[in-house]
C-alpha cells in the first residue's frame, strides 16, 4: 500500500508485487479510479483514461464525469426534478439550469477509513457521509466505496449505501470508468450479455420502454459505431458479462458485476480515444422512471458490486 502526492493529486496505490499491477486511487475527489497499471511484456499500460493533473481535472470534470463515485443517481434527472412517495424534489446541483446529471458525489472528499494488504489481496476503503446538502435530495446516507486488488489483474469495486435518513430514499448507483489501452477505440471489439436497451429519446432521457436488442452478443467491432446508451444485463448469461477486447495489442478487459448493476452503460465520447464502460443499479432518470430504482428503508444497507479483470497476452 503506497500513498504520494502527483500532479496535485494526493494518491494511494494498490500494488501486487508479484506480476506488477497498480491501481491508483484519489480519495479527495468522488474516490476516483485513477490508474489500472498492468505489466505486458516489458511494457507498463495504465488502462484508465484519467485525469493529467488537478487542473485538467478541474477544467474537464463536469464535462466527462471521467472515474469517479455516481450516487445518489447516476446519468440524467430530467429537468432537475423527480417526485418520490408523493413529493416533489428539485436539484440544486446542476451543470447547468435544469441539468442534473451524475448525482452528488462526484467531487465529494472521500476519506480513507482502512486498508490493509496481505499475499492473496489489497484493498483500500473510503467513505463519505451526505448530509443533506442539496436541498433537493434531503436524505442523509453513508456511502463506502471499497477497491480490492485479486491477483491476476482483477479489481473489485464495492459500494456501500447505508441510510441515515428517517425517511425511505430513493437510490441508483454507478460508476464512470473510462478505458484505454491506447488503441484507437474503432479498431476494439465489445461483447455484452443483453437481451434489451432503453429506449432514449432526443435528449437521453428513457421513454420508459425496453425495446430487443441481441448485437453485441457476439461481439462487435466498433468502428464507427455511436454509444451513449444503456443495455439490460442478461444475467442468465455465463460471466464476464461484457468484454472489451484490443486484437492489436491482445488485451481483454472483463466485466463482472453482481446482480445488484442489472444496468450497463457504454458511452463513447467524441475523440474516440477511451470508452466509458459503466455497471448501473438502474437506468437514467430512475428517480422518475423507476427502472431499476432502489428504495432503501431507515437504517438500511444496500451493496453493489462488480469486478474488472485484464488480460494482458
Amino acid at each position: 500500500m503506497l500513498s504520494f502526492q502527483e500532479g496535485g493529486f494526493d494518491i494511494v496505490a494498490l500494488t501486487d508485487g508479484k506480476n506488477g499491477t497498480t491501481v491508483e486511487i484519489i480519495p479527495a475527489h468522488g474516490a476516483l479510479l485513477h490508474a489500472f497499471k498492468v505489466k505486458q511484456g516489458n511494457n507498463t499500460l495504465n488502462l484508465i483514461d484519467s485525469y493529467k493533473d488537478l487542473a485538467d481535472m478541474q477544467q474537464d470534470l463536469k464535462n466527462s464525469f471521467k472515474n469517479v463515485k455516481l450516487s445518489p443517481y447516476a446519468c440524467r434527472i430530467k429537468d432537475a426534478s423527480y417526485s418520490f412517495n408523493g413529493k416533489d424534489y428539485t436539484l440544486e446541483k446542476t451543470i447547468a439550469p435544469g441539468n442534473a446529471i451524475h448525482g452528488l458525489l462526484y467531487n465529494a472528499p472521500f476519506k480513507v477509513v482502512s486498508q490493509e494488504a496481505d499475499d492473496t489481496r489489497a484493498t483500500v476503503t473510503l467513505a463519505y457521509s451526505y448530509n443533506q446538502e442539496d436541498a433537493g435530495f434531503p436524505f442523509a446516507y453513508d456511502c463506502t466505496a471499497t477497491y480490492t486488488l485479486h491477483p491476476d489483474n482483477e479489481l473489485q469495486i464495492t459500494t456501500t449505501v447505508t441510510s441515515k435518513s428517517d425517511a425511505v430514499m430513493p437510490l441508483m448507483d454507478g460508476w464512470h470508468p473510462y478505458f484505454s489501452t491506447g488503441t484507437p477505440v474503432d479498431q476494439l471489439v465489445l461483447t455484452f450479455a443483453s437481451k434489451q436497451i432503453v429506449e432514449f429519446d432526443e435528449k437521453l432521457i428513457p421513454t420508459g420502454k425496453v425495446l430487443p436488442f441481441t448485437e453485441f452478443r457476439t461481439g462487435k467491432g466498433l468502428q464507427g459505431v455511436e454509444l451513449d446508451n444503456s443495455f439490460v444485463l442478461d444475467f442468465s448469461a455465463s460471466q464476464p458479462l461484457a468484454v472489451l477486447r484490443d486484437p492489436v495489442k491482445n488485451i481483454s478487459i472483463s466485466f463482472h458485476p453482481s446482480p445488484q448493476y442489472p444496468i450497463l452503460q457504454v458511452y463513447i465520447p467524441p475523440h474516440r480515444k477511451s470508452i466509458a464502460i459503466e455497471n448501473l443499479s438502474g437506468a437514467p432518470n430512475a428517480f422518475n422512471n423507476g427502472l431499476g430504482l432502489v428504495e432503501l428503508a431507515p437504517g438500511a444497507s444496500q451493496q453493489f458490486d462488480t469486478r474488472v479483470k485484464v488480460t494482458a497476452g
